[in-house]
């Protein structure tokens, strides 16, 4: 999966690198309902590392601009939603965002 403009780098190449031969992406709702999640079953961000992975310019790669998680960050903000990096069910990254109202599905016509 990939956040935003890497310009030179292959485009699947931050989280597949990491990962093995392949990354599986999952998504849904949170358990108590308040919000969605997406979670991979690559390697994961170290723990130390969670709270700075929204922070501009921070990267753990030689290459990476730190701007990818950021845009996701300012993002997320516009809506007035709220995201966390914590660890996924397979060890991989996860990232929760709450604030999320959802409309049911007989509501959409």
């Amino acid at each position: 999966m990939e956040h935003g403009s890497t310009g030179s780098r292959a485009e699947p190449d931050d989280s597949a690198e990491h990962g093995g031969n392949g990354v599986t992406v999952s998504a849904g709702v949170l358990a108590d309902g308040t919000g969605i999640y997406l979670e991979d079953d690559g390697a994961g961000i170290a723990p130390e590392n969670r709270d700075k992975v929204f922070d501009a310019g921070h990267s753990t790669r030689r290459d990476g601009t730190g701007f990818g998680l950021r845009i996701v960050e300012r993002i997320v903000e516009s809506h007035g939603w709220e995201i966390r990096a914590t660890e996924g069910e397979a060890g991989g990254a996860r990232f929760e965002i709450t604030g999320v109202e959802f409309v049911a599905d007989d509501a959409v016509e």
